[in-house]
């Protein structure tokens, strides 16, 4: 399919104002999207339990992270290609829907497929967000946004699995589904209402060939990590070579299309620019020790500590309080003084620390040592998630913003779908090795350990005998535990690499201000200010405007003079391009 391109009707005026409003929706959507990551973790051993799938509970989380990093490059480089407005729409939809399917599923699998469809929304509400960000605020005040952004997964980090536990003790888990449905509505129309982005064309060619081979590696790399690290598989499982082989061929058969397209889905020019490749690296070894960590500390908390669901999702809190308080305050030091990266290296630093405290987790380690440990895990990763995007949105000139941002973003999911997916399965399969020997040693059969490690669910631990009940929670602390010492030698590297990060002054002009697609800084403030004074009936002072600004968007009419019938206030209007 080949098209013209198709401008605007008329640049838009970014006004603080404006920019706050967009900013609205933008959190809405974030919101939406990041809870849902987190609401599943304190509710996912209730709904694994109820439909029967505890061996298989990973997918829960790996099907979401699939699919969200499957469709990542293809909204960032359809955002560029075409607009962003209408695919924020439609992601905001399409995982709204998918959570109506989820609270109705009445087995695993079909559960299953409705997460995976809510990670094809939500994959786009993630990229979007930060994309339209660099299209309407320059990058050297754009960590002051960035910040709250990132503040979002960090009170998402707490607020869902709290949420979920609270479903669990006192409603059903369907509400962790329930209540995206008025978030969704309310998201829509404030976007519907609020984002007033142009819309294009494309003037290229769609990369439709691309986009396939990119799914199918990807999907392949997940099924090989997955089937890998099973028991029931193994590394040399014709199932599990077959889907290495599958990821390597499709894989290199992307690279080539990619080299052929005239406009590829992932450019392959970014991977010559070293800042965007040592800042994309950094994202994918933080995505793995990250998202494993965070997948599963809830159960952890839930299980081996013998709280209660909802207990538990609180005592994620000071993850929150770390994650919010150092992307806000970093954000707001890099609009001040320009410079960026001596935050990722602190952040490494103390991500690092907190992994190590946390394989000393036990069952009888103190709540308020909990506490610490994931507040230093937080704050840890608020200095680096939103200042490597920042980072790379900087890096790339600005008709790449979509692409780059959603790369980086789809290389951290890879990381993140293979580090739950791998150390997934070492911790489910330590597991259940453990649960059947608690139940065995209980005196069932073999097909009745089975059967009880299969639906065991955290309220049914009261009504065990003491003996199996402190033999279960045993069992999730040795199988947990461990893992995290596996996951340091990764977030090890993205040290080294924020090390050698390469630091560039931030740039003073927006995206769409440099495409020619809004009206932005002092200009926009002066043209706002003549439209208001032409509403009251008021002339502009004349002489307002310098003489450099005289061009083809002057404000004057044919003979000279301004006012509210040939003036600037028109051309503010058309500028802005909404009715007043």
């Amino acid at each position: 399919m080949t098209t013209t391109a198709a401008r605007p009707s008329g640049p838009l005026l970014l006004t603080q104002k404006r920019i706050w409003i967009i900013f609205s929706a933008l959190i809405a959507g974030m919101l939406l999207s990041s809870l849902d990551q987190t609401i599943v973790s304190t509710a996912m051993p209730t709904i694994v339990g109820e439909l029967g799938g505890v061996e298989h509970q990973t997918w829960v989380t790996t099907a979401y992270l699939l699919a969200t990093t499957i469709v990542m490059p293809i909204y960032g480089k359809f955002g560029d290609v075409l607009g962003r407005r209408n695919l924020f729409l439609f992601a905001i939809a399409l995982f709204t829907l998918a959570s109506v399917g989820c609270a109705f599923a009445t087995d695993f699998w079909g559960f299953v497929i409705f997460r995976a469809i809510q990670g094809l929304g939500g994959g786009g509400l993630m990229i979007l967000s930060q994309a339209i960000i660099a299209d309407i605020v320059p990058a050297n005040e754009r960590g002051k946004y960035l910040g709250p952004l990132g503040g979002i997964f960090g009170l998402s980090a707490v607020a869902g699995p709290l949420l979920g536990g609270f479903f669990v003790d006192h409603m059903t888990w369907q509400w962790a589904f329930y209540i995206n449905i008025p978030i969704g509505i309310i998201a829509f129309l404030i976007a519907f209402f609020t984002l007033t982005l142009p819309s294009k064309k494309a003037e290229k060619r769609i990369d439709f060939g691309g986009v396939l081979l990119l799914s199918i590696a990807t999907t392949c790399l997940i099924f090989f990590t997955d089937f890998g690290g099973r028991a029931d598989h193994g590394w040399t499982d014709p199932a599990t070579l077959a889907f290495g082989a599958g990821m390597l061929l499709a894989a290199f058969a992307f690279v080539l299309t990619e080299r052929r397209a005239q406009d590829p889905i992932i450019p392959l020019s970014l991977f010559r620019n070293p800042i965007f490749v040592n800042s994309t690296a950094i994202g994918f070894t933080l995505g793995m020790g990250m998202f494993a960590a965070i997948a599963f500390v809830p159960t952890f908390l839930q299980m081996s500590t013998g709280t209660s669901a909802a207990v538990s999702g609180l005592l994620m809190l000071p993850m929150m309080v770390g994650m919010m308080g150092t992307s806000i305050w970093s954000g707001l030091a890099i609009t001040k003084s320009g410079k960026y990266k001596k935050y990722p290296i602190a952040g490494a630093i103390l991500v690092i620390a907190a992994m190590l405290w946390l394989t000393t987790l036990a069952a009888a380690t103190p709540v308020w040592i909990i506490c610490v440990q994931l507040f230093v895990f937080g704050a840890g990763l608020g200095l680096i998630m939103q200042v490597v995007v920042l980072v790379v949105q900087n890096s790339v000139p600005v008709d790449q913003i979509g692409t780059a941002t959603s790369s980086n973003n789809y290389f951290r999911e890879v990381g993140a779908s293979l580090g739950v997916a791998i150390f997934g399965a070492m911790f489910t399969t330590r597991l259940s090795e453990n649960l059947m020997g608690v139940f065995s040693g209980a005196g069932m059969d073999a097909a009745a350990a089975g059967e009880a490690t299969a639906t065991l669910q955290p309220a049914a631990l009261e009504a065990l005998p003491e003996p199996v009940r402190d033999g279960i929670v045993t069992a999730y602390a040795d199988a947990l535990a461990p893992v995290f010492w596996y996951l340091i030698p990764f977030l090890a590297i993205a040290l080294v690499l924020a090390l050698f990060l390469k630091e560039i002054p931030l740039s003073d002009v927006a995206g769409m201000v440099a495409r020619g697609e809004a009206i932005g800084g002092q200009e926009a403030v002066r043209l706002e200010a003549e439209r208001e004074a032409a509403l009251r009936g008021e002339t502009p002072v004349e002489g307002t405007r310098p003489a450099a600004d005289a061009g083809p968007d002057d404000a004057s009419g044919p003979d000279g003079a301004s006012g509210p019938d040939n003036g600037s206030a028109e051309q503010a209007q058309q500028a802005d391009g909404l009715p007043r």
